[in-house]
């Protein structure tokens, strides 16, 4: 039988393990998979342990010194393709970055990114610790896993609170910076298609120049998404507000290589679609005018705002 100043200490025990559970919640509730499909003969089984061991990184560090509930986590996927296996353990293929959040008042996840990564390139050691140092290059994988893992952090932060993510880009910004040395691609400034690698996505988020491009996110979010179940002519106009400010961005700077700024475009075209088919003419119209403007190579569907009746 167990007598009463046990039980209390039992007791106080299990507390001082919730709270310290809680106090060091993660933030991540991030989905990982691994395909190697074309990469032949190979031992399945690294690939296996492989998507284990980056699960367990991305899901099991604590990014920030926020307190997270579960509910509250960021839900994002981390989608790796590997196209060749240079070496035992050496591998190169894509990284896929998804990243969506709840829509105040509905069941409905919007995305937030939706982009890939072609320039991933890393060794891979089967039952080596994968350990983050925030102040050195020392594992490619590593650093390129948390350099997006603070960026979606960021981003999610962007979608609640005007640059409420800076802290966390500024991480990814180090990170970049910590890895100019490195002999993998993606982190210097002329690696890859131009303008489109970590070293520019990071540089965009964190430019004066493209500030207008984060407050489109807080404010699509915000002050148009989050209210379009109470009042959906108020998001809409709210949106096309938004919309506004990446068209002043895009006018500045019409460089089809605006990284940052395409990347937002895209995790949203398909939605603005669907937001703006039952707005009335005259809206339709001035907001299809925007988005031509910024992004033509997708116009066509735009113009399905126009043509189609809500």
């Amino acid at each position: 039988m167990i007598s009463f100043n046990k039980s209390r200490l039992l007791l106080s025990g299990l507390l001082l393990f919730m709270v310290v559970t809680a106090a060091t919640a993660q933030e991540l509730y991030c989905n990982v998979q691994v395909s190697a499909q074309k990469i032949q003969g190979s031992n399945r089984e690294i690939f296996e342990s492989m998507q284990r061991d980056i699960y367990e990184f991305m899901n099991s560090m604590v990014w920030t010194d926020n307190v997270f509930s579960f509910s509250e986590k960021i839900e994002c996927n981390f989608l790796i393709n590997l196209d060749e296996q240079l070496s035992a353990d050496e591998f190169r293929g894509t990284l896929q970055v998804q990243l969506s959040r709840p829509v105040y008042n509905t069941t409905y996840e919007t995305t937030v990114l939706n982009f890939v990564d072609n320039n991933l390139q890393f060794r891979y050691v089967e039952f080596s610790p994968l350990e983050f140092n925030p102040n050195a290059h020392t594992n490619n994988l590593v650093s390129v896993l948390a350099f997006y893992a603070y960026l979606v952090i960021g981003m999610d932060f962007d979608t609640f609170s005007p640059e409420g993510g800076t802290p966390y880009f500024q991480t990814a910004e180090k990170i970049v910076t910590n890895a100019q040395n490195a002999p993998e691609t993606g982190w210097k400034p002329y690696d890859g298609s131009r303008n489109k690698n970590r070293y520019w996505l990071i540089n965009n988020i964190l430019n004066d120049e493209y500030t207008g491009v984060r407050q489109f996110v807080y404010h699509y979010h915000i002050r148009g998404l989050d209210r379009l179940e109470s009042d959906r002519t108020l998001a809409r106009a709210e949106i096309y507000e938004s919309l506004r400010r990446l068209q002043e961005v895009y006018r500045r700077r019409p460089d089809p290589f605006m990284y940052f700024l395409t990347l937002m475009i895209e995790a949203k075209t398909n939605e603005m679609v669907l937001i703006f088919t039952p707005a009335f003419p005259e809206e339709k119209n001035r907001v299809v005018q925007i988005l031509v403007e910024i992004d033509p190579a997708n116009e066509s569907k735009y113009e399905l705002i126009l043509k189609t009746s809500g």
